[in-house]
């Protein structure tokens, strides 16, 4: 098959490209991606984007946040070692589409790194798109999963670039990772949903590995954790096991009463399951921190706030709250309102 970026790039010689793909929030739904569970995630008004012409045989890229310049030579022949480091997200995608032809420009982002709102996998698909990519966007987010595998060895589900890519303005996205299936879920009026910056992380050289060999571990006891029930998990002998398929199952439930809530404008309800959410990746799944427990259970006792837990991998980043509309909530540098927003495109 013609590499995707070789046609689009050859025909557009000259012509600026201007590619935006948002980061996202998990309201509810982690570590269940990679099970092909359940997860409620929402696109967010935070960006990454990658502007620049054709260039033949090379992506030249400079990076504001990043400081040092990205110069990759196609076609890409070893992702995993591209310096520097923000690069190889570069490198995987330019891999998987097989260019020969890449692009010279700048990426900007407004999306804090290391804060766990999937700024790599926004870059990912802004990348793939201003690489010419004209996958559907369920393509294109596996395409730029496979990326991520190539470039960091990590493991990660497709909730990230599949939000980023598919995101609906005003909606959380209920995604079956099994079946990549999306059903948009409208956000009730009178909520408002706040992102405090806990502690930078990165899953690269975390315990997030460990938690997917865990969980792969617990399915070859008792088959796909998306189809298990907490009686199933009981059958686990090792208790670190069980513990995380525990997590697993009763967060594909929690997940499922959790669209119910948003649907019925049930607030309440909705962050109460938050909270059950993040005592169970505490105590069941062991990704939070002492610093991460602490900022959300302030979070949960301020007024007005319906729900608090962390979002994402874990191991720092960002907690997520739920609040009435009507609360004021403190907002600086860590702490803002997000707003769900649609997914990536080709801005210009």
């Amino acid at each position: 098959m013609e590499p995707y970026c070789r046609i689009y790039m050859s025909s557009a010689k000259g012509k600026p490209v201007v590619a935006r793909a948002p980061g996202r929030v998990n309201l509810i739904g982690d570590h269940t991606d990679y099970t092909g569970g359940l997860v409620l995630p929402m696109a967010i008004d935070r960006y990454t984007t990658v502007a620049g012409q054709a260039l033949d045989g090379a992506i030249r890229l400079t990076s504001e946040q990043m400081h040092e310049p990205l110069a990759l030579n196609l076609p890409v022949a070893d992702a995993a070692n591209v310096m520097p480091a923000w690069g190889r997200y570069v490198a995987g995608v330019a891999n998987e589409m097989g260019c020969t032809v890449g692009i010279e420009g700048s990426v900007t982002t407004t999306i804090p790194i290391g804060a766990g709102l999937s700024s790599s996998a926004a870059l990912e698909v802004a990348t793939a798109l201003a690489l010419g990519s004209t996958l559907s966007v369920t393509e294109l987010a596996q395409l730029c999963r496979r990326a991520e595998h190539v470039a960091t060895g990590v493991p990660c589900g497709i909730m990230d670039q599949l939000t980023s890519a598919a995101g609906v303005d005003g909606h959380a996205l209920l995604i079956d990772c099994h079946t990549l299936d999306i059903e948009p879920i409208a956000l009730p009026n009178n909520m408002q949903v706040v992102v405090q910056w806990v502690a930078a992380r990165t899953l690269v050289g975390s315990a997030y590995a460990d938690r997917v060999a865990q969980c792969a571990q617990a399915e070859k006891e008792i088959g796909p954790l998306r189809l298990a029930s907490v009686a199933d998990t009981n059958q686990i002998a090792d208790a670190v096991v069980r513990a995380r398929a525990l997590h697993v199952v009763s967060e594909n439930e929690r997940v499922r009463q959790a669209a119910e809530c948003l649907q019925a404008g049930d607030v309440q309800g909705f962050g109460l399951l938050m909270n059950e959410s993040h005592e169970s990746l505490r105590s069941n799944f062991a990704v939070s921190t002492e610093q991460m427990d602490n900022a959300v259970k302030q979070a949960q006792a301020l007024p007005g706030v319906y729900g608090a837990r962390m979002t994402g991998g874990g191991f720092g980043g960002c907690m997520v709250m739920v609040a009435d509309s009507d609360a004021r909530l403190p907002e600086n540098d860590n702490t803002w309102r997000v707003r769900a927003v649609g997914g990536a495109a080709i801005v210009s």
